[in-house]
């Protein structure tokens, strides 16, 4: 702890050490704690590095506290180490660069009006004295030494983050990154909602399509008169739900989503997400895992607090991390939703022209028909265009959440099946009887992971329901392709060669997309069935983070009687 006893003001122009940073652990020597030749093999294969110098010495077994003591009668000045209780200025650190403290070794301790106080391992130096001066503007400076890896801790604790953890890995970059995600989530919810949108404009174009080829086959066939009074209504909505939709559809067919996350592998907190800018724009990266991050979280039960909540911080930035490419999977299987919207309404045009072409002999009227062939085939050309992402967007998620399933979650690190002598999380025991707030701060953190877990499982089960949704858009498609050709067939039969070869070309890729579709949607159903959310009623917890759990109010949604009950 820190010595109360400060009675001399030192200054670093007191004396200057020849030997650097490691100049301190000589203390080491004249104590008899290590020998010269140790010493000096150590700072050799050190480089001379401080931090290195400690981790060696500390490897031959000798204390921590021995080692400071050592410090502090080379130096003649009290010493301190790093405890989480130990008072920073907050206002002084905002204008410092704490990369550069890590560096230097040194950290303001308190910082008033005639003197700041300074956690420093080499108090010898002018160059660094004036630094510190001049970074925190005191007339004097009373100098505390303390080990560089207590330094280091200092800093990243002012930082909010574990050991050896990048500035990245502290609760704020963290917030920030987890807002800008759910801001880019809630972009493509619109883009999905426009998409609705273009598809529904689509089923009017449809709609529209068929009241036309009805006004204009009664017309061919009748010609004009009486029927003319249902023909013209007939004619005159089909026009006018046509041109609706296509104002619904052009729209969205403009829109991009202008965002693209490519899945990173999250490492249990051992690792950060991080948003780089780059020419395409934002993109998700991932760090190198942090070294000893592994080790440090497997002795949970050693960890204080502040570290604990931490980790939950990095867990619940992978969850929304996660959240969010599967939201971007889902919006490329909408797209590719709508592009197979569009393929049925091609395929509509091209049935429809065929068929006239086909019923009537040629005159001018052949002219109208080629015209709605070949626009069906372009509408089929620009759906299959936004089909083959679509497909590859849906094998993509499923080896992704396969991925996902087989990864440790923080349900299993939390709540093992069994309980073992190590540092690992024991059984939670918590009971009725229990204070309030037994679940306050680190436990608050523990239950929104879990929670942030929870959305986790059901956006997984959205994205696997939205490859069925896929999987069934697939099926119509195919369907329609099918009824057209098949339709083809039976009403003109097989005297012709070449529409016959058509007609059955049709067919095939029909039953193509049906198979596809199928297995797309078995594969899907059978996943959803797993999960209770689909069936079962649908329960929400009142949270009150100042009792346990199990005293929580809740609501029921009844799945069978939609009534609503607490």
């Amino acid at each position: 702890m820190l010595q109360n006893n400060l009675r001399e003001h030192y200054t670093l122009g007191v004396e200057e050490s020849p030997d650097g940073q490691s100049a301190g652990f000589s203390g080491l020597v004249d104590q008899g704690v290590i020998s010269r030749a140790e010493l000096e093999k150590i700072v050799l294969d050190s480089g001379g590095v401080a931090r290195r110098i400690e981790e060696s010495i500390l490897n031959l077994g000798i204390e921590k506290h021995t080692i400071l003591l050592c410090l502090s009668e080379y130096y003649s000045l009290p010493f301190i180490e790093f405890n989480e209780s130990l008072p920073s200025p907050g206002n002084v650190l905002e204008r410092l660069d704490l990369e550069e403290l890590k560096r230097d070794l040194w950290f303001p301790l308190s910082v008033g009006t005639g003197e700041a106080r300074v956690a420093v391992f080499n108090p010898y130096g002018p160059e660094l004295h004036e630094k510190i001066k001049a970074n925190l503007g005191a007339p004097s400076i009373r100098f505390i030494v303390a080990l560089p890896s207590d330094i280091t801790r200092m800093v990243e604790h002012s930082q909010d983050v574990n050991p050896n953890f990048p500035p990245a890995a502290g609760r704020t970059p963290l917030a920030v990154f987890r807002t800008r995600v759910a801001s880019d989530r809630t972009v493509l919810a619109w883009y999905r909602t426009s998409m609705a949108k273009g598809r529904t404009g689509l089923a009017l174009i449809r709609t529209g399509v068929s009241f036309t080829a009805i006004s204009l086959t009664l017309l061919r066939i009748f010609g004009i008169g009486y029927l003319s009074i249902l023909e013209a209504p007939l004619l005159l909505v089909g026009i006018i739900m046509a041109v609706e939709g296509i104002t619904w559809y052009v729209p969205t067919r403009k829109l991009e989503p202008g965002i693209a996350y490519l899945p990173t592998r999250s490492t249990f907190g051992t690792s950060i997400p991080e948003l780089k800018s780059s020419e395409e724009g934002p993109v998700t990266l991932r760090s190198e895992p942090v070294q000893g991050a592994e080790q440090l979280r497997t002795r949970w039960n050693r960890l204080s607090p502040v570290m604990r909540r931490r980790f939950f911080a990095i867990d619940r930035t992978d969850l929304a991390e996660e959240r969010t490419f599967l939201v971007v999977y889902r919006t490329k299987m909408a797209r590719a939703r709508t592009g197979l919207a569009f393929t049925r309404t091609g395929i509509s045009f091209v049935g429809l022209g065929t068929l006239l072409i086909r019923q009537f002999p040629p005159g001018l009227w052949s002219i109208f028909y080629g015209a709605l062939i070949a626009a069906g085939l372009v509408m089929f050309v620009e759906g299959a265009r936004w089909y083959f992402p679509g497909r590859r967007a849906g094998r993509e998620s499923l080896k992704t959440i396969r991925q996902i399933e087989e990864s440790t979650s923080i349900w299993d690190f939390m709540f093992r099946a069994f309980s073992r002598l190590d540092d690992l999380p024991p059984k939670l025991a918590i009971k009725s009887t229990h204070a309030p707030g037994i679940w306050g701060t680190t436990g608050l953190a523990l239950e929104r992971t879990l929670l942030a877990e929870r959305r986790n499982v059901k956006s997984r089960l959205r994205t696997t329901m939205a490859r069925s949704r896929t999987g069934l858009s697939f099926i119509r498609t195919g369907t329609s392709i099918f009824s057209v050709g098949l339709g083809l067939l039976v009403y003109f039969g097989w005297g012709n060669i070449l529409w016959t070869l058509f007609d059955f070309t049709l067919m095939l890729a029909g039953l193509v997309l049906i198979a596809d579709g199928l297995h797309w949607y078995i594969s899907a159903e059978r996943t959803r069935r797993q999960l209770p959310y689909c069936f079962e009623d649908l329960e929400i917890r009142m949270p009150d983070f100042g009792k346990p759990t199990m005293l929580w109010k809740k609501v029921i949604f009844s799945y069978e009687d939609n009534e609503c009950r607490g």
